[in-house]
């Protein structure tokens, strides 16, 4: 029966987002014991949250009854200093996800142009539908951004540019003399969102947020999380970096209260824990160079990853997909991607790896 009020029709081109697979739901599904399956598919920090965190959240428990502050004063105050900026040059969403849903709010509408790489993260293509934006799609080169081709997309009619570094999901890391001349050439009246979800597991990167900072940079918003580095995945924060006028309108857009208090005291408390993450950034370099060299004794080929995942392609990628999660190891089929032939691989600790890496050699045979 068709629904009595006809929904938007721009949701008849939208598909459903499909996240990698909770442990239980698996459980569920095969029959298999919860301890005894590892999770290697959602980009998650496998040493959990800091300490600190874990300690600054159970003591918000109590407070549960009283709405949290709608400002997020304490961690504005703190992320600002750790980032070197003002409390006026950020905004904290419930996810970076919502600070992408801000900027469809601010920007998109019909008639307005989007550009992504080809291979970008799923999200940018999905708000840019759910706002009635046209999206233009730039073929990708080695699986990266395209820079110079992403630049010749730009039309009188585009709004917004999407580039993610590193990329999700192919790990890619655009070079950055090549990044910062696209950034110096993007159009005044253009917004570019640069999504820097794993930006902290580089040890040298280009660095846009003291050029937001000095005010030389006023069509950039920097997007960062603290679901990965920080092991918070679980409490959906993301935040946005720009000029004071872009937060000053993106504030309108937001809902009250969309940072809940638990999320701010673990928030808050991670930006103090240094050696967590630097245990995390070490875990997943050690993790990534074990990978590399063991797919290279298999003669499997890989992307070359700057984040905390990489992509290998195995042949038949969902079938690869489904078996490793009979023997308990989750991963993510990249068919939704375009990518039919690979999987996706986060890094796990040392232990979680090596099973990994022995139920993929199962499974191919």
């Amino acid at each position: 029966m068709a629904i009595p009020i006809p929904v938007n029709r721009s949701l008849n081109e939208i598909p459903v987002y499909q996240p990698g697979r909770p442990i239980e739901e698996v459980a569920r599904e095969l029959g298999l014991p919860a301890a005894s399956i590892i999770k290697l598919a959602s980009n998650e920090n496998p040493l959990g949250p800091s300490p600190k965190a874990l300690a600054a959240m159970q003591r918000a428990i109590a407070h549960l009854n009283l709405y949290p502050d709608g400002n997020a004063f304490y961690l504005k105050q703190a992320l600002a200093k750790k980032l070197g900026v003002q409390t006026a040059n950020l905004i904290f969403g419930n996810g970076s996800n919502e600070i992408i849903e801000f900027l469809g709010h601010a920007y998109m509408a019909p008639g307005v142009d989007v550009v992504v790489s080809q291979f970008c993260f799923a999200v940018y293509p999905l708000v840019t539908k759910l706002f009635g934006a046209n999206l233009i799609t730039v073929p990708a080169k080695d699986h990266a951004h395209d820079l110079p081709a992403m630049l010749k997309a730009i039309t009188p009619n585009t709004r917004v540019v999407f580039v993610a570094n590193p990329n999700n999901p192919t790990g890619t890391l655009a070079n950055k003399d090549e990044l910062r001349r696209f950034v110096d050439a993007i159009p005044a009246n253009v917004l570019l969102a640069l999504d820097e979800a794993y930006i902290e597991f580089l040890e040298d990167h280009a660095d846009f947020v003291s050029e937001i900072r000095d005010g030389k940079r006023h069509n950039v918003v920097v997007m960062r999380t603290f679901s990965k580095i920080f092991g918070l995945a679980g409490l959906r924060l993301g935040y946005g970096i720009a000029h004071p006028d872009l937060i000053s309108a993106f504030e309108k857009i937001r809902q009250p209260f969309n940072i809940n208090a638990i999320a701010q005291a673990g928030a808050l408390a991670a930006l103090e824990d240094d050696e967590h993450t630097r245990r995390t950034r070490e875990n997943n370099s050690t993790g990534l160079r074990f990978f590399e060299e063991a797919c290279r004794e298999l003669k499997l080929e890989i992307i070359p990853s700057a984040a905390n995942f990489f992509l290998v392609k195995v042949g038949a990628g969902q079938q690869v997909f489904e078996a490793l999660q009979l023997e308990g190891v989750i991963t993510r089929p990249m068919g939704g991607y375009q990518l039919p032939e690979w999987i996706r691989i986060s890094i796990g600790t040392p232990a979680e790896n090596e099973r990994c890496l022995g139920a993929l050699k199962k499974v191919l045979g």
